[in-house]
C-alpha cells in the first residue's frame, strides 16, 4: 500500500484516477482549488463521491499556496505524486493567458520544489497532446520535436516537461510526463465537445462544428487514461544509458525522466463522432459549420509504442462504447429522459 497525492482530485481525470488507486489498495490524499472554470457543482459531486471512501482524504489547496502545499507534504510523507491540477483548455488560454502562467507554471514549480524536499519516489504529471502544435508528422511520437506550440496552453505544458527535466537532472527526482489525447467519458468536463454536443442536441440547439467537421481527434476514454497512469506510476524511470546528446531523444534522458503519449491510437473524424452520438441519442444535430479555430490543429494521432513496450498497455475503448457510457451517465446525472 502506497500513499499517493493526486492534485486536481475533484477534476475529471483526477476523480476517476483516485477511485482506481483506492480500489487497487493505495491511500489517496486529494487536493483541488475547486475553481469556477466550469460548473463547481460537478466538481462537488465528484468530491462527495470520493469522500465516501475511507482511504481518501481531501484538502482544499491551490497549487500556488506554497506554504499550505509544503505543510501537507511534510506532514503526509507521500510515496508518489500525480499532478493533474492545471488550467485546462486551448481556446480559454487565448482569452485568459495569465491563468495559465499562474496555475501551470507557478503551481507546477511549487510541486517540483515539494517533491525535491520530501524524497518523493516518482512524480507523474499531466502534459497534453497539444504540445505537438505545428507538427505534421503522423502519428505523433514523444520522440518528435515539439518546439512550435500553437497556443499558450500548449506552451505551458511543454514548459512543464522542461521544468521536470531540470529537476530530474539537478535533484534526481524521477519524473514522467503524460501527453493525454482528447479525454472523454462519464463525469467529463462541460467545456469539452462531447458534453457540449450532448447538451445542445438534447435541447434542440445547434452545435458549432469546426473545420467543417473534417478534423480528426484521437478520442481516448477516461478509463484507458487511468489504466495508463496506474501502470506508469510504479514504472519509475531511470536514466537512459544509451541517450545520445548528438541525436537526442526528447522522450527520455540521461536523467530519470520520461514522456509518454496516452491516446487511443485511432483518430476519428469529427463528423463520425457526431454521428455516433446522434445514433445513441436517437436525435439529429443541427450543425453550424465553421472554419478551424485559432490555436487548433486539424488532426491528432498518438503513437503509443513506448507505452506498449514499457508497461504492456494500449488504450482500446471504441468510440461507440465510450460515447454510450458517457450518454448513459449524462442522462442519469441530469435526470434527462429520451
Amino acid at each position: 500500500m502506497s500513499k499517493v497525492l493526486v492534485t486536481g482530485s475533484a477534476g475529471f481525470i483526477g476523480y476517476h484516477l483516485t477511485k482506481r488507486l483506492i480500489k487497487s489498495g493505495h491511500t489517496v490524499t486529494g487536493i483541488d482549488n475547486m475553481n469556477a472554470y466550469y460548473e463547481v457543482t460537478l466538481k462537488e459531486s465528484r468530491l462527495s463521491d470520493l469522500k465516501t471512501l475511507p482511504q481518501f482524504q481531501f484538502h482544499p489547496i491551490d497549487l500556488q499556496d506554497k506554504k499550505a502545499l509544503d505543510g501537507l507534504f511534510a506532514e503526509s510523507k507521500f510515496d508518489f505524486v500525480v499532478n493533474l491540477a492545471a488550467q485546462a483548455g486551448v481556446r480559454y488560454s487565448i482569452e485568459n493567458p495569465y491563468a495559465y502562467l499562474d496555475s501551470n507554471l507557478h503551481g507546477f514549480l511549487n510541486i517540483l520544489e515539494a517533491c525535491r524536499n520530501n524524497a518523493i519516489k516518482h512524480l507523474v504529471y499531466a502534459s497534453s497532446s497539444s504540445v505537438y502544435g505545428a507538427n505534421k508528422k503522423i502519428p505523433f511520437s514523444a520522440k518528435d520535436n515539439v518546439d512550435h506550440p500553437l497556443a499558450l496552453y500548449a506552451a505551458s505544458k511543454k514548459a512543464n516537461e522542461l521544468m521536470a527535466h531540470t529537476y530530474s537532472n539537478l535533484y534526481h527526482i524521477p519524473t514522467t510526463g503524460l501527453r493525454f489525447f482528447t479525454v472523454y467519458g462519464p463525469y467529463g468536463r462541460p467545456d469539452m465537445a462531447l458534453f457540449i454536443f450532448t447538451k445542445a442536441i438534447l435541447e434542440g440547439k445547434p452545435i458549432d462544428v469546426y473545420n467543417h467537421g473534417k478534423m480528426k481527434r484521437d478520442f481516448t476514454f477516461v478509463d484507458d487514461i487511468v489504466e495508463g497512469i496506474v501502470r506508469l506510476l510504479t514504472n519509475v524511470p531511470k536514466g537512459n544509458p544509451s541517450w545520445d546528446a548528438m541525436k537526442p531523444d526528447p522522450s527520455s534522458s540521461f536523467a530519470p525522466y520520461r514522456v509518454y503519449n496516452i491516446g487511443n491510437n485511432k483518430p476519428v473524424e469529427l463528423l463520425h463522432f457526431i454521428e455516433v452520438l446522434e445514433n445513441k441519442l436517437g436525435k439529429k444535430a443541427v450543425k453550424n459549420f465553421l472554419p478551424l479555430q485559432a490555436g487548433d490543429v486539424p488532426e491528432t494521432f498518438a503513437d503509443v509504442d513506448d507505452l506498449m513496450n514499457d508497461v504492456g498497455f494500449k488504450p482500446a475503448t471504441s468510440i461507440e462504447e465510450g460515447i454510450s457510457k458517457f450518454v448513459d451517465w449524462y442522462l442519469e446525472y441530469y435526470k434527462v429522459k429520451i
